[in-house]
């Protein structure tokens, strides 16, 4: 018997990497190798100086720059004090759950003292920009920077090739310690709001709008005549933003590391976790211009309480002028409350549908759930006493983090660590874009939703007047794209919304807004084997696994679904 154990326990380990092995004698493109060290950093932003976990003490972190097709391997260095693990945003990390990063999910934490070494396995068709970040807490405020994924060599873009290119990180900046203010807000049990961010910046600058001294702003220095390919990731906690340039539109052309058809517009609006791949044209008088981000709030106009600071950088033209006393600032900038600007939008994105980027959505769907998103109290005794807390909730369950690795206990078969019952559909319905509040029904699980392998999977996740003051908010599913078919306001219509689906030419996300008293439908093939999370999903097939989890950009504890797909042992996926 004990021999048998060991020979489990060695297979258990020696998996993992004979599979990234044979992964890597596959790949047909360069194999790039990165170290990246945790390590406490002091910067001074908003008047005040504060310690945060960086990489190599920057903020942004390192971008990880490669060719379509090339494989990395990541060496992560914990010499902070808190362990924390990385997730890879947007890469599909095919038959590769193990390096997804997602703690609790895939892996423990690395703690300090420890370092791990992640395979990064990018998707064959993906490219354009994607972005990593610490998936441990709110260390992903400070932990994180760009990958960018250029065309393979030998070919080029589906849009004439740029004069240049240039990297935007929009990011939030906390004015205390995350890890205490963290602390502090899971220990207030009667907390009814959410922390907001203090500010945002533009490459780690707040901008000039900022009344510090000392305070810095990113400048883009550009010739006139040039058109630039402008890469942006939205790295902020918790918050949409509209972004726009002084006097020059914008030209869409990829969002999530997939290919748009180009769209013209004079602003965007990206939502956390997502990318967006811009071209600008230089063709306006040299002189200064601000480059602008402000936040897009969909709750009670009436309400004030909430941050709407604008972070600023400048476009400065090379060249022999005077410059301006104030950079000319984008009036199209739309209002932090304009609903229309911001709603509108999202529906304008459609991929680019050709034979070299190709859309596949699935048309012969095999499960369908209905998933309400919501935040409320649950109940529950904490040494000896009922306390009531915070917490969001898919489908009325309250996603507990386990007391191991799912993916280990899914291997080794452990019991108790969670159960296969998450429910398709809500226990019970109502308006739910309504007046009318339901009593709160919210219990705490760690649920799997199972599915077969190489299903074909339509989500449907509906808003509710309990989600968060009735605000936006995003979702992200690990280890795939999905195609966003359908999106509206209020409540879904299962007989009229679907005839209005886009099955020709939708957009292609790993990460998508659920809009405010809104919903959106999603679709994707369950396909890729292996174990992935974060606000994301993942698979697993026969002996790979994939842990997809499907999670949602929320300050509050409790969103999460596992899903597991399986042939014989079984795959899943997290909602999360």
């Amino acid at each position: 018997m004990m021999g048998l154990t060991k020979m489990r326990f060695l297979l258990e380990m020696l998996v993992p990497a004979l599979l990234t092995g044979m992964l890597a004698s596959m790949a047909e493109g360069r194999t790039h190798y990165y170290d990246f060290v945790l390590k406490e950093s002091k910067f001074t932003r908003l008047c005040s100086t504060k310690s945060m976990m960086t990489v190599h003490g920057s903020f942004p972190g390192p971008v990880i720059r490669i060719h379509r097709g090339d494989m990395v391997y990541v060496n992560v260095h914990n010499q902070d004090d808190f362990g924390a693990t990385i997730h890879w945003h947007g890469v599909k990390q095919t038959r590769n759950p193990w390096s997804d990063g997602p703690d609790h999910i895939t892996q423990c934490r690395i703690q300090p003292g420890s370092n791990f070494t992640y395979n990064v396995i990018f998707g064959e068709d993906q490219e354009g920009t994607l972005w990593w970040h610490a998936h441990s807490d709110w260390t992903r405020a400070s932990v994180h920077g760009a990958i960018v994924i250029l065309p393979t060599e030998g070919t080029t873009y589906p849009f004439p090739k740029p004069d240049g290119e240039h990297l935007l990180v929009l990011a939030s900046w906390f004015k205390g310690d995350l890890n205490d203010e963290y602390e502090e807000f899971l220990s207030n049990q009667t907390e009814t709001t959410v922390l907001d961010d203090i500010a945002f910046t533009i490459n780690g600058e707040p901008g000039d709008l900022v009344a510090c001294d000392g305070e810095t702003t990113h400048r883009w220095l550009v010739d006139y005549g040039k058109t630039y390919l402008l890469r942006i990731v939205n790295a902020v906690v918790n918050s949409e933003l509209f972004f726009a340039i002084s006097e020059h539109n914008l030209t869409i052309v990829g969002t999530d590391g997939a290919y748009t058809k180009p769209r013209v517009t004079s602003y965007i609006m990206i939502a956390p976790g997502q990318t967006m791949d811009v071209l600008i044209t230089t063709n306006q008088g040299l002189s200064h211009y601000y480059m602008a981000a402000r936040q897009f709030a969909t709750f009670d106009p009436n309400i004030t309480e909430f941050n709407n600071m604008t972070a600023t950088a400048i476009l400065q033209y090379r060249g022999n002028y005077a410059p301006p006393d104030v950079p000319s600032f984008p009036t199209n900038l739309p209002l932090f409350h304009d609903l229309d600007s911001g709603l509108g939008f999202l529906p304008l994105l459609r991929s680019l549908a050709t034979p070299e980027h190709p859309v596949n959505v699935p048309l012969n769907i095999t499960t369908r759930m209905f998933i309400t998103a919501s935040i409320n109290m649950v109940n529950y005794t904490f040494e000896g006493t009922e306390v009531s807390h915070l917490a969001a909730s898919l489908n009325n369950i309250t996603f507990m983090d386990p007391t191991s690795s799912i993916l280990l206990a899914y291997y080794r078969h452990t019991s108790g660590v969670y159960t296969t019952d998450f429910p398709d559909y809500p226990p019970s319905y109502y308006n739910f874009t309504g007046d009318t509040y339901p009593p709160p029904m919210s219990a705490l699980a760690t649920k799997v939703k199972v599915l077969n392998y190489n299903e074909s999977v339509e989500i449907i996740v509906q808003g509710t007047n309990l989600l968060g003051q009735g605000e936006d908010h995003p979702l992200h599913l690990h280890g795939y794209t999905f195609y966003v078919v359908g999106m509206g306001r209020g409540n879904f219509n299962n007989e009229t919304d679907p005839k209005r689906y886009n099955l020709v030419d939708p957009s292609e996300r790993n990460t998508i807004t659920v809009p405010k008293n809104g919903w959106v439908a999603l679709r994707f093939l369950a396909n890729n084997p292996g174990t992935y999370v974060s606000k994301e999903i993942t698979f697993r097939v026969a002996e790979i696994f994939f842990l997809t989890i499907l999670s949602f950009s929320l300050q509050v504890y409790g969103y999460g679904i596992v899903i597991l797909i399986g042939i014989s042992h079984g795959e899943w996926t997290l909602l999360s």
